[in-house]
C-alpha cells in the first residue's frame, strides 16, 4: 500500500458539511432561546429563525441524500465488523496511551468502522426523528382540532427536544475527536481543501495518476 494525499471530499461534500454545521449551530442557538435558556434574541425572532433554518437544513439533506445515491458515495457509510473492536478499543483506551490509530483510510472507505456506524445511525435514526417531530410541530395548525392534540403536541415537543440534545452530544464528541491524534489543523484541513492522506493500492494509484492526476498528491 502507498500513502498519498487524495481528493476524497468533493466540493459539494465540503459545502454540505460546513452549511450543515452552520445551520445546526443556528438551530441549537435558537432552540435554546425558545426554551428560555438564553435571551439574546426574542422568542418570536428565535421561532422564525429556527423555522427558516430547519427548512433549509431539510432541503440540504434532501440534496445530500440524492447526491450520495447518484454518486455512489453512500457506500462509505456501510458499517463493517472488520476492525470495529480494534477501533473501539483505541477510542476507549489506546488513544489515552498514545497508541497509533488501528485504521488507515482507503480510497473507497474513508470512514473507519466506528465512524461509519455512527454516521449511519445518525442519518437513519436520529435525523429522521428530528425531521418528523419538527415537521409535526410546525404543522400543528393542521391537526390541532384533534381531541388528543394537546397531549400529542407535548409528546412531540419532548421527542424533538430529546433528539436535539442527542445531536448536541454528537456534535460535542465530534469536535472533541478533532483534538485527538493529529493536530486540530490536520484534522480540519481535508474539509477545506478536500485532500486527506489515505493508503492506495498500486492499481488505485495508477488509475488516479492516469485519469485523475489533479486528485492525487505526494505525501
Amino acid at each position: 500500500m502507498i500513502s498519498r494525499f487524495v481528493l476524497i471530499y468533493t466540493r459539494f461534500e465540503r459545502f454540505w458539511h460546513w452549511m450543515q454545521m452552520a445551520l445546526i449551530f443556528m438551530l441549537m442557538f435558537t432552540g435554546f432561546a425558545i426554551h428560555g435558556i438564553h435571551h439574546w434574541v426574542s422568542f418570536s425572532t428565535a421561532v422564525t429563525l429556527h423555522t427558516i433554518c430547519a427548512l433549509l437544513l431539510i432541503l440540504l439533506w434532501i440534496f445530500a441524500i440524492f447526491w450520495h445515491f447518484t454518486t455512489g458515495t453512500w457506500k462509505h457509510y456501510i458499517p463493517t465488523r472488520n476492525g470495529i473492536i480494534k477501533v473501539a478499543r483505541f477510542y476507549f483506551y489506546g488513544i489515552f496511551k498514545g497508541e497509533r490509530h488501528p485504521y488507515r483510510k482507503a480510497y473507497w472507505r474513508k470512514h473507519n468502522p466506528l465512524q461509519a456506524l455512527a454516521y449511519l445511525s445518525l442519518k437513519l435514526m436520529l435525523f429522521p426523528v428530528i425531521w418528523v417531530s419538527g415537521l409535526l410541530y410546525l404543522l400543528y395548525f393542521v391537526w390541532r382540532d384533534h381531541p388528543q392534540a394537546a397531549d400529542w403536541l407535548y409528546g412531540i415537543a419532548m421527542i424533538h427536544t430529546g433528539a436535539a440534545y442527542a445531536l448536541l452530544v454528537f456534535v460535542v464528541v465530534h469536535v472533541y475527536m478533532l483534538t485527538t491524534g493529529h493536530s486540530f489543523v490536520e484534522h480540519l484541513r481535508p474539509m477545506f481543501n478536500g485532500f486527506d492522506e489515505i493508503e492506495l493500492s498500486a492499481e488505485e494509484e495508477a488509475y488516479l495518476l492516469r485519469d485523475q492526476p489533479s486528485h492525487i498528491r505526494s505525501v
